[in-house]
């Protein structure tokens, strides 16, 4: 085994793409602390900041998805793939990795198509219990496909299989210890308990609707709030935090801390939101996004739901069913403790390292 392999990670477009793909590049880091690694992602995408804010280089594609409605994106997509196809082979041919691992979105798909077509050994990471389109074309040519949900031969070679769960940030597996440092840091009040609202990297407009329409009644629950909003919608709800016990932030960055912090959790139910909370095992009601492929966050979440580790509220009963649910969770201890607990148990705290050790094995 060579002590000095090199890696190309592709995967962006949201952050369920890009904190695996960050997760797997600090693991095979931390195994092979002198491995050469590159990222690629998509020129315009917000990996394009993220990744190098992690300590990795990035190369960025010109490339996009295609869009429902008929647009100038969409004609330009031709043109764009051809591009990413070629830009692609020229960073394969100079880079020369052992191993290229996809975490999803368009530019992993260019990249690990031309990998494939050159006989360098491919992984793909599917986050989702529904999959993107790009892993599902990938996943006849690639060399292993790691999963985190099962059942998923009928868009997967049964054979090329892994089930090892999300890789989740590895601060999160000891949250439980960070309590006091995490009150301290958000500017707490021990006393009060704590409601975090996630709405995912970009913000979810239904979730910020929702919370403004609410906060006076949430407030009455004797709950201060922690509401990240996403970046597009910062600027029309930042003035809430001139509320006392509100606190509304565009974006997180000690995740360990907020979940540390939290003691109810309101959540979309993307992938990657599902397997970090599943970690921390905090009680959580998830509001699917209906607006993506194949309703896959509903699927998510009733993955949980089922086994009675979290609730589950459609948007389209938001209106009608919200105040009662979350009354009865905030006032019941009980309900919290058990929520809790059978979360937690659904947790794959070890993904990160299996699907390393999958990638490992490829190495040439």
């Amino acid at each position: 085994m060579k002590n000095n392999p090199k890696f190309i990670i592709s995967g962006g477009g949201t952050g369920g793409h890009i904190y695996p793909a960050v997760a797997i590049a600090n693991e095979l880091k931390n195994r092979f602390p002198d491995a050469d690694i590159l990222f690629v992602g998509a020129k315009d995408k917000m990996e394009m900041q993220k990744v190098p804010q992690a300590g990795y280089p990035i190369k960025g594609l010109w490339i996009a998805g295609i869009q429902r409605k008929l647009t100038l994106e969409n004609a330009m997509f031709p043109l764009k793939l051809i591009s990413s196809l070629s830009k692609s082979l020229g960073i394969l041919k100079s880079f020369k990795p052992d191993v290229v691992i996809g975490t999803g979105g368009f530019a992993s798909g260019a990249v690990l198509k031309v990998a494939s077509m050159m006989g360098i050994p491919t992984v793909i990471q599917e986050q989702n219990s529904y999959p993107g389109i790009t892993n599902k074309l990938l996943s006849k040519k690639t060399n292993k496909i790691c999963v985190a949900y099962e059942n998923l031969e009928r868009f997967f070679p049964k054979e090329k299989m892994i089930l090892t769960g999300n890789p989740v940030r590895q601060d999160l597996i000891s949250v439980g210890e960070k309590r006091s440092e995490a009150i301290a840091h958000f500017n707490l009040d021990a006393s009060k308990k704590t409601l975090l609202v996630l709405g995912g990297s970009l913000g979810a407009r239904r979730i910020n609707q929702l919370l403004e329409k609410e906060l006076d009644f949430l407030l009455l629950q004797n709950v201060q709030i922690i509401w990240q909003c996403g970046k597009l919608y910062f600027e029309e709800y930042k003035h809430f935090s001139d509320k006392e016990n509100v606190q509304v932030l565009s974006f997180i960055d000690r995740m360990d801390l907020v979940y540390a912090a939290a003691d109810v959790v309101i959540s979309r139910s993307g992938a990657s939101s599902v397997s970090e909370l599943c970690i921390v095992g905090k009680p959580v009601i998830f509001i699917p996004s209906p607006n993506v492929a194949e309703d896959h966050q509903t699927k998510n979440a009733k993955a949980i739901v089922d086994k009675n580790g979290a609730l589950l509220l459609k948007e389209s009963e938001l209106d009608t069913q919200f105040e009662t649910v979350f009354q009865n969770l905030i006032s019941n201890e009980e309900q919290q403790k058990q929520l809790s607990t059978n979360i937690k148990q659904l947790a794959l705290p070890n993904a990160t390292k299996q699907i390393v050790d999958e990638i490992v094995k490829l190495i040439r």
